[in-house]
């Protein structure tokens, strides 16, 4: 389950209408490093109109997108409807797909790259802003009235992508964590809460150390942390410690953490590989096909065998 490139992208769309905008070259001049497109849907649906489902997959690349009619997102082992129009985030971490359920579908989606906005020089770390949270993949119902404001945004980079503009990929930028800001406001307010102390900022820590041994990308993979010593000793902190600060931070303790995120995988895997059940076993670390049994029946009620169907 490697990411997508762009590339892979791109040829995708290449018996397709062109993009609604141009794209910065992979490798670029200082001042047009990364990059960034920003297209229609409806160009994409007319693209696709002839071809198979998307594909259930990661992409090496961020994508923001305002989606208007009735269609189904599925995002690691989680799914969600959309009955008239939404704001979507996704990373490159999480593995996904959209189902539209007719061709009645409108709106914006952009790519990029985590460099295209290093230039801006604006002290933002994508992985950090709630939108972008380890594991997350927002989908964010929104109002006519912020879906107009949003619309409005995706407009303005549409043309400036196509200008003669000299300083256009700055302004592309702007328009880039406008559009990322205006989705932040959407999200729930103790989402916008910064971390207000050291203990916050240990379990900040600790969410993004968990989800970076994730996703599995073949049955050879193991993952390298497995119990909460495990990510003390990475955080260096006690596991006492670190027991605690999770406990009041989120209410759970580190190995109900932990198992909840490796269920999160084992169901995933079994849905969407052909891997057996001993090499996901394997995989997230367990010591034979029973042990991973008995826990995947403790965390969801059924034995793998069961799940899979």
């Amino acid at each position: 389950m490697n990411p997508n490139s762009l590339e892979a992208f791109y040829s995708k769309l290449a018996a397709g209408p062109t993009p609604a905008a141009g794209r910065l070259r992979l490798t670029a001049t200082p001042q047009e490093v990364g990059h960034f497109n920003v297209f229609r849907v409806a160009d994409l649906m007319l693209a696709n109109r002839h071809r198979p489902p998307m594909a259930f997959d990661r992409r090496a690349f961020y994508k923001i997108s305002l989606i208007r009619g009735r269609s189904r997102i599925e995002f690691a082992d989680q799914s969600t409807d959309v009955a008239r129009q939404a704001l979507w985030f996704v990373t490159s971490r999480v593995p996904y797909r959209w189902l539209p359920h007719d061709a009645e579908q409108s709106g914006y989606f952009c790519i990029f790259t985590e460099e295209f906005l290093l230039p801006a020089k604006s002290g933002v770390v994508l992985s950090e802003l709630p939108v972008f949270q380890p594991g997350g993949c927002p989908v964010l119902p929104v109002t006519d009235e912020d879906y107009a404001t949003i619309e409005a945004i995706f407009e303005k980079m549409a043309r400036e992508i196509t200008s003669e503009y000299a300083y256009k990929y700055d302004l592309l930028r702007a328009y880039l964590l406008e559009l990322i800001h205006a989705g932040q406001k959407l999200q729930p307010a103790p989402m916008l809460a910064p971390a207000p102390n050291a203990s916050a900022r240990v379990a900040a820590r600790f969410a993004e150390l968990l989800e970076r041994q994730f996703p599995l990308e073949s049955p050879q993979q193991r993952l390298r942390l497995r119990t909460a010593k495990d990510y003390a000793d990475q955080l260096a902190v006690h596991v006492n410690h670190l027991n605690r600060v999770l406990k009041e931070t989120t209410g759970h303790t580190t190995t109900s953490l932990i198992s909840g995120r490796v269920t999160q995988e084992a169901k995933m895997l079994l849905k969407q590989t052909n891997w057996n059940v001993s090499e996901i076993a394997d995989g997230l670390g367990f010591a034979d096909v029973a042990h991973f049994c008995n826990f995947f029946k403790r965390q969801t009620g059924l034995v793998p065998g069961a799940f899979r169907g």
